[in-house]
């Protein structure tokens, strides 16, 4: 017959090393709060030419945007849905990371992706001409065929907004053009937007 020892006996090592990674996730779980949802998102399909002398360099895929206050997260994606890139900015600053995992941090979110992809975004307007409107607070030429844009000139880009949604001011696709300044490519983005009534 065994006898076991009495429990106050027992080492208490094991048991405490089985509680504390429990105590431990339920802290973190406790303190993780649930992100609020976008005040605006978009998404849709993107592809970006750039060209340097013989050089060119083409990718396609999909996009998303979206904005929380003075946050905004693009995320860049392969047809096959493989991450190439995300590209957060606020108040802080901007972060962008590539699909090794690799980052890059500043003050001009623009110049980050350059750094990470090869070739610059337009981040800093992005969400501003998405809705068919300049980016406020900085000069820009606008023209227009009645009251909507029909091309936005603003921070070194040429943004032609090719076609509308029926009755909303958003563009469903859109031409970005930005010429060479060596050592940056020139580059055109073309994106086509999901409807936004699904």
């Amino acid at each position: 017959m065994v006898v076991l020892p009495p429990l106050r006996h027992r080492p208490a090592g094991g048991l405490r090393r089985l509680l504390l990674p429990c105590v431990w996730i339920l802290l973190v779980a406790g303190c993780a709060t649930p992100q609020a949802p976008a005040d605006r998102a978009y998404s849709g399909r993107f592809s970006a030419v750039a060209t340097q002398g013989e050089r060119r360099e083409s990718v396609s895929g999909r996009f998303s945007l979206e904005v929380r206050g003075a946050r905004q997260t693009i995320d860049l994606a392969t047809p096959l849905g493989t991450t190439m890139a995300r590209i957060e900015v606020g108040p802080d600053g901007a972060r962008a990371t590539g699909p090794q995992m690799q980052e890059v941090r500043g003050d001009n979110p623009d110049a980050l992706t350059e750094q990470l992809l090869g070739w610059r975004l337009p981040v800093s307007g992005l969400s501003d001409w998405i809705e068919g409107r300049p980016a406020p607070a900085r000069f820009a030429r606008v023209e227009r065929s009645g009251d909507r844009p029909t091309l936005i000139e603003q921070d070194g880009w040429i943004v032609t907004l090719a076609d509308y949604f029926d009755g909303t001011r958003r563009p469903r696709r859109m031409v970005l053009e930005r010429a060479a300044s060596p050592p940056a490519p020139a580059v055109v983005l073309r994106l086509v937007m999901d409807d936004p009534a699904g």
